[in-house]
């Protein structure tokens, strides 16, 4: 759950769109999730004015040379969902695919699946399953990955394997649950009203139903990370600021470097994932209770930074560089740096979440992490290697849930699908 896994930022940025910088003010959790009050706003790029989301209702464009829901603002809200393929027969999960393609653009834009909600045949089910009726698109954003269970052999994809789609090593302490880990297929919905990602997903599922089941899913609140330069840091669970150094969705030069698979990286087994990139997906649960009765000192001393306004030890604000060698050996920002993991860099947009209670009293609560990279082996695993072996955090957290998938390209028009490079 670093922070720190990114490299110091270009001295200039790029000024983000006028969606793209989410303001705070905190907003509930949805679907099982306690809510939390208060009313987010949208900050226009010129800084001058604020609406709420509800009202802004933005439509992220769904067509490009990379998915939207990487590199796009970080939206209030995630769905995400793991399936398990259970057709056979590879023309079927094409036409899943292609399916699933127009009715995302369709969901992206604020319009309903197929036929809509209502009007159709009495005697037949209907093509939208109708709640997201009368909401805006809220910057929905819909991001598919393939996983490495994919490419065993049923749909004769097993050439098609990218070397970088690896299984993931198993690191000290991690609790890994199955029935929360792997999975076929994913898709990651993104957006600021949690009814409408939940829409989204409902709506595949429904379209895949006999095709595609749903393996494992997790909501979340409360994102814990930004790709917008300036925005204000989020802060994760335990009250600490995250992401400080994330790349931002402006900086296509780190986004090349760090984030999308091209040139070398995306010939032979990975040609079709040119413009595409690689996802981890970590379930981290956080013993909150236990992390609430630690003094102070000792939470900067874990993280490598103060509470109050994020700043490295020693330091005075948020984003002044780091001195290292003034942190403990076993500090959270250290371990993560750059510096100590061969200069590993990756995007981060995870969420948190809650989950009721594990029955003891105590709230199932976490992270749910998603980290964007060119290749998990120079990117997620050394860094997740470093924090296992000596983070004094682990002693407040520990790993149940990974997922790994490869995301391809985008879609690029109305003739273009989901995955068409890799089937082709």
């Amino acid at each position: 759950m670093s922070e720190e896994t990114q490299e110091r930022p270009a001295a200039e940025a790029a000024a983000p769109s006028r969606r793209a910088v989410i303001g705070w003010g905190g907003a509930g959790l949805a679907l099982g999730a306690a809510a939390a009050g208060g009313a987010a706003a949208v900050l226009t790029r010129d800084g001058d004015s604020t609406a709420p989301v509800a009202d802004s209702g933005a439509a992220v464009p769904f067509h490009g040379a990379h998915q939207a829901g990487i590199a796009t603002a970080v939206q209030d809200r995630l769905h995400f969902a793991s399936f398990d393929v259970r057709t056979t027969d590879r023309a079927e999960l094409v036409q899943l695919l292609k399916d699933w393609t127009r009715a995302a653009e369709r969901m992206t834009a604020g319009a309903e699946v197929g036929e809509g909600a209502y009007g159709g045949l009495p005697e037949a089910p209907p093509d939208d399953t109708g709640e997201a009726l009368g909401l805006k698109p809220s910057r929905l954003t819909l991001t598919i990955g393939f996983g490495p269970s994919l490419f065993d052999g049923r749909f004769g994809l097993k050439d098609k394997r990218p070397g970088a789609l690896v299984d993931l090593p198993r690191f000290p302490g991690d609790n890994l649950d199955p029935a929360r880990s792997g999975g076929d297929l994913c898709v990651q919905a993104c957006a600021d009203d949690p009814q409408v990602a939940v829409h989204a997903i409902r709506n595949l599922a429904r379209i895949g139903f006999g095709k595609v089941a749903v393996r494992w899913s997790q909501l979340g609140f409360g994102k814990t990370s930004s790709t917008t330069p300036d925005a204000q840091t989020p802060r994760n669970l335990f009250g600490f600021k995250d992401g400080t150094r994330n790349i931002a969705g402006t900086d296509t030069e780190r986004l090349a470097k760090h984030v999308w698979v091209a040139g070398k990286d995306a010939e032979g087994a990975a040609a079709w994932m040119d413009g595409g990139s690689y996802l981890v997906a970590r379930r981290i649960r956080m013993n909150v209770e236990t992390w609430d009765r630690t003094p102070l000192a000792e939470q900067e001393d874990i993280f490598g930074r103060d509470k109050r306004e994020g700043a490295p030890v020693g330091k005075a604000r948020e984003h002044d560089e780091p001195f290292l060698k003034a942190m403990k050996p076993d500090s959270h920002v250290r371990l993560a740096h750059p510096d100590g993991n061969s200069g590993a860099t990756i995007l981060r947009r995870g969420y948190s979440f809650t989950d009721g209670t594990d029955g003891l009293g105590r709230l199932e609560a976490g992270l749910f992490f998603l980290a964007y990279q060119k290749d998990v082996r120079t990117g997620f695993i050394p860094v997740q290697t470093s924090l296992a072996k000596a983070d004094a955090l682990n002693e407040y957290i520990q790993h149940v849930g990974s997922a790994l998938f490869a995301v391809p390209p985008g879609v690029r028009d109305k003739d273009d699908w989901w995955g068409r490079a890799l089937f082709s």
